[in-house]
């Protein structure tokens, strides 16, 4: 299994656009087959500061995920909601 962490940090002004993109992408992911988990958390110390855990079952499910036209949604729509770039970390497990 591999898991993602993905962290962002959204601007105030966007954080309902971020939030209505997140839900949309959350649940389209979770249909994927190659998807274990997929949820969006806040920092309850650091407001608009998120972080995206996702669970994959290879590195095969994440390529194909990257490909998605969901992923895509996403990946094309969030520099104009975040405040700073997006940092991920992948662990293998």
């Amino acid at each position: 299994m591999i898991i993602i962490h993905a962290f962002i940090k959204v601007d105030p002004k966007h954080r309902t656009e971020f939030l209505e993109l997140s839900k949309i992408t959350a649940a389209a992911s979770q249909a994927e087959e190659g998807n274990v988990s997929y949820q969006l958390y806040e920092d309850v110390e650091q407001s608009n500061t998120f972080v995206m855990l996702e669970i994959w079952k290879n590195q095969t499910a994440i390529e194909e995920h990257e490909e998605t036209p969901h992923f895509i949604n996403f990946i094309n729509c969030l520099p104009d909601y975040q405040l700073e770039p997006i940092h991920v970390e992948k662990y293998e497990v």
